[in-house]
């Protein structure tokens, strides 16, 4: 961490991320927008955000395993080309069923881009650095998420068209220092065979679902949303079987033999689910029912983004000096106790009064959560499946987000956007269902996570040049 190069690696990997989760939230802001703009309903405001989600979630842990076979610097060059590609496409897309297509494409890019980046960090650094680069890492990547509804909001006011071509300079700036000062790294290990029917079996089944889950909210429970659902739970049995027989796995399930992966594995469900439909519905319910401006609705969130980037690199340091069960359970009920104070914000609702202290405990939780959560996954993995490790866990955390927007309209019986009354008692059905999930997170965290392998005490650094990476 204290040399040039390790803050070079640094830096591609969490900006290489933090594009990726930018964009994750950045789209939220511009929901309305695009509403008005491309004629676009409730259900094409979901693919537009789950389209991306669909496929991220889907592909993400063959992006992992393509990066242990092939070169995690190689994949992650080559995602973060495509996801730029993609980018383009959006911002040039004519109406919004282009827009949903091309938003596909850019989750196909975060997926090959998206676990490179932390196994980058855990093949590069020493071991006694890597707590620390970790927590930087998911800092920033969380910065990233959380600054996106206020970048999103800045550039809505020009052109919503620019919340998707702000990628292309970052894209560059991502390849070029990858390219120059990132260390190549592969697991001599990995399958020589590429799983494509796990990919296409996993890719298929959480299409259907959620194809059945968004569009059971506007056609109910017909012939083709059974259907859709059915295939999908078909595809998803299919999935596990393959990955059970297959000689050469996308998914070895061994890794879930250990109960501590699991565990955490587990609250990332939890957690993500409720993040996802947290940042899918404020930002459009500051807009809607609040009467904020796109930027004035993504400035709001600028607390989360300050408290995460000075409190999140020392949270993974604590974590690794404590534990992490303690620093995930205290953050996650302090998350949930941000979101029940969100319900307070209404028609007219001032920033100081009734958005503030809704988004200040929001972000010290999110703080105390997401790097202690981080270092466990890897933690709880061995070396050599650091992109498996990242890969899971970022599926799972990106499926937990798409089946929250597809299930949270539904559930919470949310209005369409044109409908201010409507949607605000669905907001606050939506909260109270979010902080449920953060609640029982919570509870995970304090009864299954172990600190054992994961704590360490303070001791002189030490390095062999054996455990280097090739030189």
């Amino acid at each position: 961490m204290g040399t040039a190069r390790g803050r070079w690696v640094l830096l591609a990997a969490a900006l290489g991320s933090g594009i990726a989760l930018l964009d994750a939230t950045v789209v939220n802001i511009a929901l309305p927008t695009l509403s008005r703009e491309l004629d676009a309903d409730l259900t094409d405001l979901q693919w537009t955000v789950n389209a991306y989600v669909l496929s991220l979630a889907a592909l993400i842990l063959l992006g992992g395993s393509l990066g242990d076979r092939f070169g995690r610097r190689r994949v992650f060059v080559v995602g973060t080309v495509w996801f730029g590609v993609a980018s383009l496409l959006c911002g040039l897309a004519p109406d919004v069923e282009a827009l949903i297509a091309a938003r596909a494409l850019q989750g196909v890019g975060a997926a090959l881009l998206t676990p490179g980046s932390l196994s980058l960090l855990q093949a590069s650094f020493v071991p006694g650095d890597r707590a620390r680069a970790v927590g930087a890492w998911s800092g920033l990547g969380g910065i990233a998420a959380a600054v996106g509804p206020f970048v999103g909001g800045l550039l809505v006011e020009v052109s919503w068209r620019l919340v998707f071509l702000i990628n292309l300079p970052l894209c560059v700036v991502v390849v070029v220092v990858a390219l120059r000062h990132v260390p190549e790294s592969a697991d001599p290990d990995a399958s020589p065979r590429v799983d494509v029917a796990g990919a296409v079996l996993g890719a298929l089944g959480l299409a259907g679902v959620t194809y059945a889950l968004v569009a059971a909210g506007e056609r109910g429970a017909s012939t083709g949303v059974l259907a859709s659902g059915l295939a999908g739970v078909a595809g998803l049995v299919g999935f596990g079987l393959v990955e059970r027989r297959s000689a050469h796995p996308m998914l070895p399930l061994g890794i879930f033999a250990s109960r501590q992966f699991s565990a955490v594995n587990a609250v990332t469900f939890a957690v993500y689910a409720a993040l996802g439909g947290v940042f899918f519905l404020l930002v459009v319910h500051l807009q809607v029912v609040a009467g904020y401006s796109p930027l004035a609705a993504g400035t709001s969130l600028l607390p989360v983004t300050v408290l995460m980037l000075v409190l999140s690199a020392r949270s993974g340091a604590l974590a690794a000096r404590i534990g992490p069960r303690l620093p995930m359970t205290v953050g996650l009920l302090l998350c949930a106790a941000g979101v029940l104070l969100m319900r307070r914000i209404d028609t007219g609702a001032d920033y100081v009064v009734d958005v503030l202290p809704a988004v200040a405990v929001f972000g010290l939780g999110l703080s105390a959560t997401v790097a202690p959560l981080t270092v466990t996954v890897l933690a709880a993995a061995s070396e050599r499946h650091a992109g498996l490790a990242s890969g899971v866990n970022n599926a799972v955390a990106r499926t937990a987000g798409l089946l929250a927007v597809a299930v949270l309209p539904l559930a919470a019986g949310l209005g369409g956007t044109d409908d201010p009354v409507g949607f605000g008692r669905g907001f606050d059905r939506a909260l109270l269902l979010s902080a449920g999930l953060l609640v029982l997170g919570a509870a995970v965290s304090a009864v299954a996570i172990s600190d054992a392998g994961v704590r360490r005490p303070p001791e002189r650094e030490r390095h062999c040049a054996v455990d280097a990476p090739p030189t």
